[in-house]
């Protein structure tokens, strides 16, 4: 119920002709990748080139810069970005963030991944994004999250980011859920972070996510509110 709630609240305050999927989002099940790439195509009718469920790169700064500090150890830094859609977390990191970062954003859907390649290189009469650190790179890549293993090797990433894609990939079960839990973990670095926002309730989170990740640690913070909903980052993390 918790995701049904807010995928209502999401579909309006979404932006033009997104409101019309309001109902489909609502009845649908939101693992189903033809209804991203239905969603993805729609017109941008105010010409911003990212669009954020939840929020963007500007209201995860704050949480993002100093885990990114405290990692120079490796540079550039990989991230990765599961279910990126057309989030501005990567354009956000890759333009916006001072530290060197190697930024992937993988999502299912080809018409996300098509839209953000076309994004970072200036297409559609947009300029070509340039990074802020020049040692910053970005990519984008067609990928199952719940299946990493065709672009990402065990312990490659220093820093994953799931912006609501356990929210997305629950409605069609907690397996699968749990099986993008799994992937997640693989792929990031024995003293790295895993980032879940969510608005889901920490009563319901965090014994998922504390079943699923053993042996690593489990932590939550509230963040926002932003546009009036209080949202949390469920920070798994390996030692430091």
């Amino acid at each position: 119920m918790a995701v049904l709630r807010r995928t209502l609240r999401l579909a309006t305050l979404a932006a033009g002709t997104r409101r019309a999927l309001a109902g489909s989002l609502a009845s649908s099940c939101l693992a189903d990748r033809c209804l991203w790439d239905k969603l993805h195509a729609q017109p941008r009718l105010d010409r911003v080139p990212t669009f954020d469920w939840f929020f963007g790169y500007e209201e995860a700064q704050g949480l993002l810069l100093p885990l990114l500090q405290g990692a120079q150890d490796a540079c550039p830094l990989r991230v990765l970005d599961v279910g990126c859609g057309t989030s501005s977390l990567c354009t956000g990191l890759y333009t916006k963030c001072p530290y060197a970062v190697d930024v992937l954003g993988v999502d299912f859907s080809p018409v996300a991944v098509a839209h953000m390649n076309s994004v970072l290189e200036g297409g559609q009469g947009q300029t070509a994004l340039c990074p802020a650190n020049p040692a910053s790179r970005l990519h984008f890549m067609q990928a199952d999250a719940q299946n990493l293993e065709p672009v990402a090797s065990s312990g490659s990433f220093q820093l994953v980011l799931d912006k609501g894609t356990w929210d997305a990939v629950a409605r069609g079960g907690l397996p699968g859920a749990y099986q993008l839990l799994s992937e997640c973990l693989r792929v990031l670095s024995p003293q790295g972070t895993l980032i879940q926002f969510s608005d889901e309730d920490p009563d319901v989170r965090l014994p998922c996510l504390e079943q699923g990740s053993q042996g690593w640690m489990v932590t939550v913070q509230e963040i926002g509110p932003f546009r009036g909903i209080t949202y949390f980052a469920y920070l798994v993390q390996g030692s430091h």
